[in-house]
């Protein structure tokens, strides 16, 4: 899109803004696990900022950059910058989820324990506001307030229509190992080594997961660049039949390339495919391909969450409640196997997926900090992923498991992401995401509430 079209482009949207009591945005695809009301209006068509639309080669004094629509998914993303040997610092996990979401909403994957979290890579946006007003905001500028407390905000504070973010160069590979661990303290302590040196046993490293099976059996995966296939006929190809998280347990090493590394854990949603049968070999032959993918499983959960026709059916066979449990969480490094020991013992969901993460380091007399979701710098996380359900016990109430997690969390002085449900009272989650400096923003950028609050998205599913 040129540059008068997403000028006309900005202006209808932010014309629609201001014609609007409530606004709620209009997507076709979503990454959230949290209900929601219902809406009869129609929502905010952004759908004309998608597309790469500028790239800059790096230079001296600065990384090369991309300008993205913020409604661009990952995939559009990955699909226009591979071709150029460039991709987003990091690449989150499955392919519908969009920059601008990545950004107001957090994002991960396995570059993070280097290059920090989504937003940290952005140099520029251009934010939509409560006030129907378009503005341009940097870390240095008069809206670097709103730069500074959009991330974490769930588009309570605004949309991002465009960003510039930096970019890194690629390989046209990337080389696995996967080391296995009988205990989580030695899992934790190759993490804390591998994120000081980047380094494990004379080898580079550029990426880093791992997966927990059980309090005895846990891997990291570390991968590092490669110009070539090593040690195997062919790249392993994981968008079929082959299931990249079995891998794990039965080769030390592998080769795939960038772009189905990229998407490794997509195809089978991690390992939450198997709830709908895509791992059963006979279904999964028949499962048309083009459809083992996260969105098309995240549209089936979605329709039994609003249905309950599994639901309706166990209820008639006597079984007991689920409790969904969708969760992600930073955990200090050195809280991280503690916790997987408490969670193992009082949540009955494996595996886990692991992902380091520490923020970049920023000047000392220039901190960039992140209010709404506070991480400290200078100190390695560890992001605990857990994606299952839970029955609810005879005297327990549905929530009851997701409380006791983030009170666990809160003890271990970690933080949860909002995208799924969250029990949270009032003060307590004002307490844990800077609710005084968000309402000071929120007063600035959206005084008359077009936006819901974040505690109303996040706990009140409004």
């Amino acid at each position: 899109m040129t540059s008068p079209d997403l000028a006309r482009a900005s202006a209808a949207a932010a014309a629609q803004v201001r014609s609007m009591d409530r606004v709620r945005l209009a997507k076709k695809t979503s990454n959230l696990f949290r209900p929601r009301e219902h809406h009869d209006q129609p929502g905010l068509d952004l759908s004309a900022f998608a597309g790469v639309q500028e790239t800059t080669a790096a230079a001296d004094d600065r990384p090369a950059t991309a300008t993205v629509g913020g409604l661009t998914t990952y995939e559009q993303v990955v699909d226009e910058l591979l071709p150029l040997g460039q991709m987003p610092l990091v690449v989150p996990q499955l392919k519908t989820i969009t920059l601008g979401g990545a950004v107001t909403g957090l994002g991960i994957e396995s570059t993070s324990f280097r290059n920090g979290l989504p937003h940290e890579s952005v140099t520029a946006m251009q934010i939509l506001t409560g006030t129907g007003e378009v503005v341009t905001a940097t870390r240095d500028n008069k809206h670097a307030e709103l730069f500074h407390a959009f991330p974490n905000s769930y588009g309570s504070l605004g949309y991002a229509l465009t960003l510039t973010i930096e970019t890194e160069c690629t390989r046209p590979y990337v080389a696995l190992r996967h080391l296995r661990f009988s205990r989580l303290s030695r899992t934790a302590e190759a993490i804390a080594h591998i994120m000081a040196t980047r380094d494990w046993d004379g080898e580079e490293v550029d990426f880093l997961d791992g997966v927990v099976f059980s309090r005895t059996e846990a891997y990291l995966t570390l991968g590092r660049w490669a110009d070539m296939v090593e040690g195997q006929p062919r790249p392993s190809d994981y968008t079929g039949q082959q299931i990249y998280y079995r891998s794990i347990q039965h080769r030390r090493r592998d080769v795939l390339t960038t772009s189905d590394y990229l998407w490794r854990w997509d195809t089978d949603w991690f390992w939450c495919s198997r709830a709908f049968g895509a791992q059963v070999p006979a279904i999964r032959r028949l499962w048309p391909q083009r459809l083992l993918r996260s969105d098309f499983y995240w549209k089936l959960q979605d329709f039994e969450a609003r249905r309950g026709v599994v639901a309706a059916l166990d209820r008639r066979r006597g079984r007991p409640a689920q409790e969904r449990v969708v969760q992600d969480v930073e955990i200090p490094l050195e809280h991280t196997a503690p916790f997987l020991d408490w969670f193992l013992t009082h949540v009955p969901i494996e595996p886990l997926w692991l992902c380091p993460v520490q923020l970049r380091p920023s000047a000392p007399s220039q901190p960039t900090l992140w209010p709404l979701y506070p991480m400290r710098p200078g100190t390695a996380y560890v992001n605990v992923g857990f994606w299952s359900a839970v029955p609810i016990q005879d005297g327990a109430e549905h929530g009851d498991v997701n409380r006791a997690i983030e009170a666990k969390v809160t003890e271990l002085g970690g933080h949860k992401g909002l995208y799924s449900e969250a029990f949270y009272d009032e003060a307590t989650f004002a307490a844990l995401y800077d609710g005084e400096h968000y309402a000071q923003v929120k007063a600035r950028y959206d005084p008359d509430g077009r936006f819901p609050t974040l505690y109303d998205k996040a706990v009140r599913a409004r």
